[in-house]
C-alpha cells in the first residue's frame, strides 16, 4: 500500500514543461490509433501500433511544436551483474532556464510493460497498474521510480523463491535510459499520407465515359447498374 502511494506521489509531482510534452504525446498516439493509414515503414497499418513509427511521429510533433526531441538508442557491453542489451526511446532537451541549466524529459511509450512479470505476486502486479502506459517525466523523476520498482521486483522474487533475472535488475533498468546514448533525428515523411484523417477515395471514371462525354456532349447520362 505504502509502495503503491509513492509511486502515485512520484508521478503527480510534475513540472509545467512535463504537462507539455506529456499532452502532445498523448494527443499523437490517439490520432494515431485512430487511423488505418500504413506506417511510414509501409509494412502495417498505424493503428496497430509499430511501435518504431509512431516514436517517429511523436518526435515530429513535439519538433513542431518547438522542441528539442530526439529518437534515443542506448547500447551497454555486459558487466559480471548484468547482460549487453539496447534499448530505444524518446527524450527532449530544454535549455530556456539559464538558472536550472539543460533538463532532460524521458519519453517511454511502453513504460509499464517494461515492469511487467508473468508470476508476480498480488502486491507487486497491484503496483505495476498504477503505472502509466507512456511515462514521461524528468531523469529525477524516473530514477526515483527506478528505485521503488527495482526494489519491489526483488523482494518479490525473494518471497517467491524465485531467481531474480539480471534484465530485472536496478542497473539493466537504469541502463536502458540512462546510460550514453546516440540521438537519432527522423527525416520526413514519416507516414504515407498520415495527417491524423484517412485520406477520402478518388472518384473512378472508365476511359470509355470519358470517350462517350468527349464525343457526344449532348449525350444523356445515367446511372446504370453492372451485373
Amino acid at each position: 500500500m505504502f509502495l503503491c502511494m509513492h509511486v502515485q506521489d512520484t508521478l503527480c509531482r510534475t513540472s509545467s514543461l512535463e504537462s507539455k510534452i506529456r499532452i502532445i504525446t498523448k494527443e499523437t498516439i490517439k490520432e494515431a490509433q485512430g487511423t488505418a493509414n500504413l506506417c511510414g515503414c509501409g509494412r502495417t497499418p498505424f493503428n496497430t501500433g509499430c511501435r518504431n513509427c509512431l516514436m517517429k511521429e511523436v518526435c515530429r510533433r513535439l519538433q513542431n511544436a518547438g522542441f528539442d526531441s530526439a529518437i534515443c538508442k542506448s547500447k551497454w557491453r555486459s558487466s559480471p551483474d548484468i547482460p549487453s542489451g539496447e534499448h530505444t526511446f524518446l527524450d527532449v532537451r530544454d535549455k530556456s532556464s539559464s538558472k536550472k541549466g539543460e533538463i532532460r524529459v524521458i519519453i517511454e511509450l511502453n513504460f509499464r510493460a517494461e515492469f511487467e512479470m508473468a508470476r508476480a505476486n498480488e502486491e507487486y502486479s497491484k503496483l505495476i497498474r498504477k503505472l502509466p502506459e507512456i511515462f514521461v517525466g524528468k531523469i529525477e523523476r524516473l530514477l526515483a521510480l527506478l528505485k521503488i520498482l527495482c526494489s519491489a521486483g526483488k523482494k518479490c522474487m525473494k518471497e517467491k523463491k524465485m531467481h531474480m533475472a539480471p534484465w530485472r535488475k536496478h542497473r539493466y533498468m537504469e541502463a536502458k535510459w540512462l546510460r550514453i546514448c546516440e540521438r537519432l533525428t527522423p527525416t520526413p515523411p514519416l507516414l504515407n499520407g498520415y495527417s491524423g484523417h484517412s485520406p477520402r477515395p478518388r472518384a473512378s471514371m472508365s476511359m470509355l465515359t470519358v470517350d462517350l462525354t468527349e464525343n457526344f456532349p449532348n449525350l444523356h447520362r445515367s446511372v446504370v447498374e453492372v451485373v
